[in-house]
């Protein structure tokens, strides 16, 4: 007996989330159906306009809005923001330049110098251990 292979789909709030666009943004057949992997794969292959749209004004999820303000997600909260915001919204308060989103910035190239300090010490030290060939 062969076994009739089926489409794995997703739920909209998954594949809303790995096509980087806050859900509430996306029209209603997006968000009240099932999207399939191959339907994940053209959207992302080539988007419909409104998907251009939301990526390109938004609104936008917070990681992406933590992205472009180069903060954490935490970092976000920590300044207020709990919400989705548009590109507008997100480069008024870049030329804002409020104190918080400051403090964010310093704090997560703080963050992604001791990453890379970490990554570069882990690595001397795998160099280490590692036997030589001669």
């Amino acid at each position: 007996m062969k076994s009739q292979q089926t489409a794995q789909t997703m739920k909209p709030a998954t594949a809303a989330k790995k096509l980087g666009v806050y859900l509430r943004a996306t029209p209603a057949e997006f968000q009240e159906g099932t999207v399939s992997r191959t339907e994940l794969a053209a959207l992302q292959t080539d988007p419909p306009e409104w998907l251009r749209e939301l990526r390109r004004n938004g609104p936008h999820p917070r990681p992406v809005v933590a992205a472009k303000l180069g903060v954490s997600i935490s970092g976000l909260a920590r300044g207020g923001i709990t919400e989705a915001l548009t590109t507008a919204q997100i480069d008024a308060l870049k030329a804002e330049n409020p104190e918080w989103l400051q403090k964010e910035r310093a704090t997560q190239a703080e963050v992604r110098k001791e990453t890379a300090r970490l990554k570069k010490r882990n690595a001397e030290q795998q160099e280490q251990s590692s036997p030589t060939r001669s």
